[in-house]
């Protein structure tokens, strides 16, 4: 509603107006519990005591409120975020597979280090077998001469004696034993004879000598073989 005149007298009539209002509203009475017996408990009231354990009620309450924080707090420095939890999952994941790689490797080392000195020992004990058995009929031919009475003395003497010197460092090793039993891994028999006082198959005369190396036979020997009559 528009109103005419000053703003300050308009406003205090209103302030009057809102004071006799009030003035003429009765007034609600209050009530203050002074009993010294609590009507709900039945028990005595100490006011002392009742300030006391509001206080001690907030001074509690402000306790478990700093627990719970420092508690929170102590979780969340400790925390590991799931990333980082995560990479490190993957890291020792990761390193194990590595270490197992490497066994493996070194085992695959291993293994081909001992086939390469097998092969290079073998390489060269055939290289060794096959000269070895490319001086058989040298040796053979010198047996023949030595038979012969060709060697007995001279400078092919010497020469032979040599050989089979140097050959047998190379581990040859000839088969020429008569009177042992016979062996069809180093003995070729070539005749049969019945023997007398002979219990099993005994070597009675070598034709031509046999050659090993080591455990392996280069040539059997061969003998006349004397049997049980």
């Amino acid at each position: 509603m528009p109103h005419h005149g000053n703003e300050e007298e308009h406003g205090s009539s209103e302030d009057r107006r809102h004071a006799e209002q009030q003035e003429n509203e009765p007034q609600k009475p209050v009530i203050h519990d002074h009993r010294k017996v609590d009507p709900k408990t039945g028990q005595a009231r100490h006011p002392g005591q009742e300030h006391a354990a509001a206080a001690d009620s907030g001074a509690e309450d402000s306790r478990s409120g700093d627990a719970l924080s420092q508690a929170e707090d102590i979780l969340n420095s400790v925390e590991v975020p799931a990333e980082e939890s995560v990479a490190q999952g993957v890291d020792a994941a990761a390193a194990e597979e590595l270490r197992n790689d490497l066994r493996r490797l070194q085992a695959e080392y291993v293994n081909y280090r001992k086939r390469v000195e097998r092969d290079r020992a073998v390489a060269g004990e055939m290289a060794v077998i096959g000269v070895l058995n490319s001086l058989l009929p040298v040796l053979d031919d010198v047996d023949a001469a030595r038979q012969h009475g060709d060697l007995a003395d001279g400078p092919f003497a010497a020469i032979a004696a040599k050989l089979e010197a140097a050959l047998k460092t190379y581990g040859l090793v000839r088969i020429d034993e008569t009177g042992v039993e016979f062996d069809p891994t180093i003995h070729e028999a070539l005749i049969q004879q019945p023997g007398t006082d002979i219990e099993i198959d005994t070597v009675s005369q070598v034709l031509r000598s046999g050659y090993k190396s080591g455990e392996r036979v280069l040539r059997a020997a061969q003998v006349i073989v004397a049997v049980p009559a």
